[in-house]
């Protein structure tokens, strides 16, 4: 067995160790252990992932082929024009060159825009050493990738599925088991138009700021489940990466915006129809107490909504529609999390660049780890999926120009949004609210 495949073994296995001590062994026996020998374990583990990561890092770099120089003369003449260049390499077909810039971002990045052909991309990055790195490369994605036609027939059949899956699952909620009585269809209704509304508003809100900006993109899939909450969500699928930090911003905050414009009027309709229960509750179908969902911002319009009729110790339980609105909040949560792909990712990158993105990202997901396992169990399935599909990112083309300051002031509002929902009430406030949920 060679270096390169125990070491990806050990690295799974050592990603997964968290999680495996969680699903096998109680929470209050693993404490029971002394918290000293978990405590040690968890760094342990903390360290040797660290290592091997450096070690998988200096594998990569040592297979790469050495650059080559390239010659002023071979230079192209935009390149000199626009650049003070200091290194220029060609390495597996891509051109680096490195220096700082002779004018503004905006005037480079157009003048190489029109100096090259089609096939060639021109990236404009940040430099750790030298300021500034012109990339040439071929266009990463292929035309017949570009021009594959939409088919909305496909898009619409993943609609309705998940249109039926979230009415079973909304019937479900209420005790209702529509295999047995489907003429009771109807009950499920405001789970499903609600929750699909949201998803849709926020999926859209990505769709048109994306062609807005002439990027290339599909409409919304939508994806059906049989089972819990009826759907995994929905997604949009980017062709074409975006030109520069403005355009990855817009396309990404829309999203949580225009989904949050259908979910809050959404929870508080819902909160006008939901019951208050008082201790101990004799609950039918899977209801569990949901710490998350006690929050700032739900607690505001819970108080609105329900003004002096909560005590202290009460639950609300949700109507359909209000869950579909508490779902909204979630979901919206979990995309501003500043963590690779998802739109908080995206966000913080456009605010502060691919570099200090990065590290933002970093320190996310590490705290998201750290309260998974010494704060909130729950939170490590959430980290691992997180870890798993939001690691690779995609810089914008030109990543030097910066957002406008009100688009930083918009995306500051979002972060704030972020914590209003993940934010506990304080105690006088939050001992007066509480909230039972399905499916969690």
């Amino acid at each position: 067995m060679d270096s390169g495949n125990w070491l990806r073994r050990l690295l799974i296995i050592l990603l997964f160790l968290p999680l495996l001590l969680l699903l096998f062994t109680p929470w209050g026996r693993t404490w029971g252990l002394t918290p000293i020998l978990f405590l040690l374990l968890a760094v342990i583990n903390f360290i040797l992932l660290i290592w091997l990561f450096r070690r998988a890092a200096a594998a990569a770099q040592a297979q790469l082929p050495k650059p080559k120089m390239i010659h002023p003369d071979e230079q192209p003449d935009v390149i000199k024009e626009v650049m003070e260049v200091c290194v220029a390499t060609h390495e597996d077909g891509i051109r680096i060159f490195r220096g700082p810039l002779r004018e503004s971002p905006e005037q480079a990045f157009e003048k190489l825009k029109a100096a090259f052909p089609e096939d060639i991309v021109p990236l404009l990055q940040q430099d750790e050493r030298l300021d500034t790195s012109i990339i040439l490369m071929d266009k990463p994605i292929e035309q017949a990738t570009l021009e594959t036609p939409v088919r909305p027939a496909l898009h619409w059949l993943l609609f309705f599925l998940t249109l039926l899956t979230t009415t079973w699952a909304g019937a479900m909620y209420q005790g209702i088991d529509l295999f047995q009585e489907p003429a009771r269809f109807t009950a499920g209704i405001p789970y499903a138009i609600g929750l699909l509304a949201i998803l849709g508003c926020h999926e859209m809100g990505h769709y048109f700021a994306a062609k807005h900006h002439k990027m290339n993109v599909t409409p919304p899939y939508f994806i059906p489940v049989p089972f819990a909450l009826g759907t995994f969500g929905a997604f949009i699928r980017m062709r074409t990466p975006p030109e520069e930090r403005t355009s990855l911003f817009d396309m990404a905050i829309a999203g949580p915006l225009a989904g949050l414009v259908i979910a809050l009027p959404a929870l508080v309709l819902g909160l006008q129809t939901s019951e208050i229960v008082s201790r101990p509750i004799e609950a039918e179908g899977f209801i569990f107490s949901a710490l998350p969902a006690n929050s700032f911002l739900f607690g505001l319009l819970a108080r609105i909504s329900f003004a002096g009729e909560l005590n202290p110790g009460d639950l609300v339980r949700l109507s359909p529609l209000g869950f579909a609105g508490w779902l909204g909040l979630l979901i919206t949560a979990l995309n501003l999390v500043p963590v690779g792909q998802l739109d908080g990712g995206h966000i913080a990158r456009a605010m502060f660049g691919t570099r200090t993105g990065l590290t933002i990202s970093r320190l996310a997901m590490w705290t998201i780890f750290l309260l998974a396992l010494f704060v909130w169990p729950w939170l490590l399935l959430w980290a691992l999926i997180i870890f798993m599909i939001a690691r690779r990112i995609t810089p914008p083309l030109n990543d030097l120009t910066p957002v406008s300051g009100w688009r930083r002031g918009l995306g500051f509002f979002t972060f704030v949004i972020l914590l209003m929902i993940l934010t506990p009430l304080p105690d006088a406030a939050w001992a007066r609210m509480s909230m039972h949920f399905p499916w969690f």
